[in-house]
Formats: structure tokens, sequence, C-alpha cells
């Protein structure tokens, strides 16, 4: 076996973006979801081997992305970091075509069939739904203001949406039975990482333009820093940071009601402090590797997000 292909293999897969979505699933279900479904002695729809399918279904559609992602920006990625371009320079394009087409395909028929076994609905046309959303996101919506970074955080957010999801049709049936489930509680948890996920996505999307201008530019595209400028576009970023900082200051305040002192001392140092730190060098930032280093940080900060699951294993 080519060692050097493997490894190109897992660089356009992106191995480490797919480790944490599936680190993410993993999570929420065994630490927020599984423990409040046990509690009411109800065991969730989705589980065990099904489980397993979804997070697989999940990895696959993200790696089919991230392929025709990199088929696409073939050209710009040879100006904005030609050391790591790998279509067609060490995997061919009509293999990376190939790999696309077979991860779609698993990703969509694992989505079959779970609501083939389980009884959800729509999942299957939900991951065809994502896998299109990719093809089109890639092609052309990147290239266009805003619309692409909306997107990709959108899609972001479904990684944890999808998995409440996946338990409608059930809760609606423990719902109607009157049993101990604190629907509220999931729904309010399911909707707080949700939203932290489609920030701090569109945040990192946003700052990797920054970061990739002067190949989006000579292609002619669309993303804000071309159409807003650099300074405009660190204010919208900042705006968002301000949000996402205020929000989870509010939410430390009101767990601390509850003496969850852990979970409080964690967040704001592992992911308040941190996010304080970007908004403080963001505008400081101007060349690529700035704005690299930066979106490093984030990328650090959404693992934090995700590892704070843990404490709801503990305090629920």
């Amino acid at each position: 076996m080519d060692l050097k292909l493997v490894s190109a293999f897992f660089q356009l897969i992106r191995w480490q973006n797919l480790v944490f979505i599936a680190l993410t699933q993993f999570l929420f279900l065994y630490c927020i979801e599984k423990p409040l479904f046990l509690a009411a002695h109800i065991i969730p729809n989705v589980n065990g081997f099904y489980f397993f399918l979804l997070v697989c279904a999940s990895v696959a559609i993200a790696a089919a992305g991230n392929i025709i992602n990199d088929y696409f920006d073939l050209n710009i990625d040879h100006i904005n970091k030609p050391q790591k371009v790998v279509v067609d320079k060490i995997i061919k394009r009509r293999f990376a075509i190939m790999w696309h087409l077979l991860l779609s395909v698993i990703g969509i028929g694992f989505g079959f069939y779970i609501d083939y076994k389980t009884g959800v609905r729509f999942l299957g046309v939900a991951n065809l739904i994502s896998v299109f959303l990719l093809f089109f996101y890639s092609s052309s919506l990147k290239k266009k203001f805003l619309i692409g970074n909306v997107l990709t955080s959108l899609l972001t957010a479904w990684v944890i949406l999808v998995i409440t999801y996946c338990e409608t049709n059930h809760l609606l049936d423990v719902f109607r039975k009157g049993t101990s489930l604190q629907i509220d509680k999931l729904a309010r948890v399911t909707f707080l990482f949700a939203g932290f996920a489609f920030i701090i996505s569109l945040i990192r999307e946003v700052v990797k333009d920054m970061e990739d201008v002067e190949g989006d530019r000579r292609y002619s595209c669309k993303t804000m820093p071309i159409v807003w400028g650099m300074n405009a576009t660190k204010v919208f970023v900042a705006v968002w940071l301000i949000v996402i900082i205020a929000a989870l200051i509010i939410v430390q305040i009101y767990v601390l009601q509850f003496r969850w002192w852990w979970s409080a001392f964690y967040c704001i140092v592992a992911i308040i402090i941190p996010l304080m730190f970007i908004f403080i060098k963001l505008f400081k930032a101007f060349t690529a590797d700035d704005f690299h280093r930066l979106s490093t940080i984030i990328k650090i900060v959404m693992l934090t997000g995700i590892l704070s699951m843990f404490f709801f294993k503990f305090y629920f």
C-alpha cells in the first residue's frame, strides 16, 4: 500500500474534522440525550448499531463534501495553499470524483436504512439534500457573498440537530403517554449546542475567507472580504464574537444557580477567554498567516465546546 497515497486521502477528506463530527454526535448521545432518556426509563429510538450507522452517514457525507470542495477549488488552492494541494497532484481527479460518489451513496443509503429499520422519517431524504447542498456549495455557492458561509454553518449545526430529530416520532409517542422524560430540557440543550456550532462555524468560515482572499479575488469570487473589504468583515466577525461570548456568559450565570461550579469554570477558561483572545487578535491580523492562526484557535474552541458535553453526564 502506498503510504503517501493513504496520507493524501486522509488529508483530502480532512480526517480531523470528521473526528470532530463523530465525537460531537457520540458525546451528545451518551452525555446528554441518553441520560435524559434513561432517567425516564426509555431507550432512544436510534441507539446502538443504528446510531453507529447515523454517525457513519454523517462522516461519509462530510468526507464527500470535503473531496468535492477540493475538486472545485483546485485552481484557487494552487494560489492560497499550494503545499496542501492533493487533487490532481497525488490523487487523480477521476478518483476524487469516484470517492465523492461512493461516500455520498454510503451516507444516503445509511440514512434510508435507518428510516426503514427505526421508523425515523425522511433521514435519507435529509442526507440526500445535504449531499446536494454540499455539491452546490463547492461548485458555486462558496463563491457567493455570505450564502456559502451560512449554508456551511447550518450543516454544522445539523450534525447536532439530526440526533434529536431522529427521536421526533419517539418523543411524540413518549409525550402522549405522559412519561417523566424532560423534553423541554432536551430541546434547550439541543438548540444551545446547535446555536454554538452555527455561530462558531460562521465565524471560522469568514476568517478562512479573509485568509484566502488573494486566491479568491483572482478567480472572481464574491466573498465578504472582497465585497465589503477587510475592515468591515472584521467588524462582522467581531459582532458575532460578542454575541457568542454574551450568550455563553448568560448561560453560565444561569447554571451557577444550580451550583455547576466546574462546568462554569471550564466554560470560562476553555471557551470564553479564548474567544476574547480571538476578538483582540482579530483587529491585529493582516496577513494570511495571521488569519490562519486565528482559524486554528477557533477550531480549538470548537473542540473545547464539544468536550463541554461531558459535564451534562454528571449534572443531568
